[in-house]
């Protein structure tokens, strides 16, 4: 079940439909958009090499500086192109309607992209951090052959969850037993490095999961995805790249919500409920005063609290091993 939640991910697309701004068009009539499908785990720039040949007739001379936005809102190259739907699109909206621009980098908002080279030193730094963070090195993959770096990036760029499946053990980022591998597989593989370890008690077992966290926080309530409001800046949403400490105590499981409440402790206990949650008169007047978490979405999919954390981690990471969660929140009220 595992590996088949693994290779959904790995399988995620989002259809885009991608137009091209006015201000480069510089034929008559503007060429229609183009119908492109995003892997999940992709990334906007890795896209152009699809999209510029479609619309390279239209365009004006001069040299690229490449970027995309949404309703005007310029999107951030690095951050994977399923985590940026989820964030920006909490109803959905199918295909995705992008702009591209080939002129006019907001240099004031966004790092710069030197296409597929600045991706991949994305990538390949992400996978750093997160290695230093799990094993307290990242030796395993300072130490990867060039030609092992360059097949794992390859896979990537690809979706080949075969070859990447292959290659990843080498980093020996380790895996943590769920309660669902416990019980199904007797196989279930042994932890690497960097998964949890019996105190001296031999009771509570504790690891360090990346985490890479975006959080909106909408000041209006609303009851239907669909009323959410657009965003006018990135400073609307909060970014934390922070690890949890995974926490394992024998007779209890450690969830979500668990994970959520130690990156946002001003939701804790029964404040931290998504609206789809039953709660009481005197929880929802709670919930009114100190904000509430309306949508937890990972991989495009709408999580409930109470799913074991470590289930999350083994089979919804992405390749470069952060988790990338999105959070959208009602703000307390003051």
């Amino acid at each position: 079940m595992a590996n088949e939640a693994v290779k959904y991910v790995w399988e995620g697309a989002i259809p885009l439909q991608i137009h091209l701004h006015k201000s480069d068009v510089a034929s008559h009539p503007a060429p229609p958009p183009a119908l492109v499908l995003a892997p999940r785990i992709g990334y906007l720039p890795l896209l152009v090499p699809l999209i510029k040949p479609y619309f390279k007739d239209s365009l004006p001379p001069g040299e690229d500086s490449i970027w995309f936005d949404y309703k005007g809102f310029p999107l951030k190259w690095y951050i994977p192109t399923g985590v940026l739907f989820d964030l920006l699109c909490a109803e959905p909206e199918r295909p995705w309607n992008l702009t591209i621009h080939f002129r006019g980098y907001p240099s004031n908002i966004l790092i710069p992209c030197e296409g597929e080279d600045s991706v991949k030193w994305n990538f390949v730094n992400s996978l750093k951090e997160a290695a230093y963070i799990i094993n307290g090195n990242c030796k395993n993959v300072m130490n990867m052959s060039q030609s092992d770096q360059e097949d794992l990036w390859t896979s990537v760029m690809n979706g080949d969850l075969d070859a990447y499946t292959r290659l990843s053990p080498k980093l020996k980022m380790g895996t943590i037993e769920d309660e669902f591998s416990r019980k199904t597989s007797l196989s279930s593989p042994q932890p690497l490095q960097g998964v949890p370890e019996t105190d001296v008690a031999g009771q509570v077992k504790t690891a360090r999961i990346p985490v890479r966290l975006y959080v909106r926080s909408i000041s209006k309530d609303f009851e239907n995805l669909e009323d959410v409001p657009e965003i006018d800046t990135w400073d609307d949403i909060s970014y934390l790249n922070r690890p949890v400490e995974f926490l394992r105590e024998e007779g209890k499981c450690f969830t979500l919500r668990d994970a959520i409440e130690s990156l946002l402790p001003e939701f804790t206990g029964e404040k931290a409920q998504t609206s789809g949650e039953e709660r009481s008169m005197d929880e929802s007047e709670e919930a009114q005063e100190s904000g509430e978490i309306k949508l937890v979405r990972i991989q495009g999919i709408e999580m409930k609290l109470e799913i074991p954390f470590s289930w999350v981690v083994n089979n919804l990471v992405h390749p470069e091993f952060y988790l990338h969660i999105s959070v959208l929140v009602k703000a307390p009220q003051r």
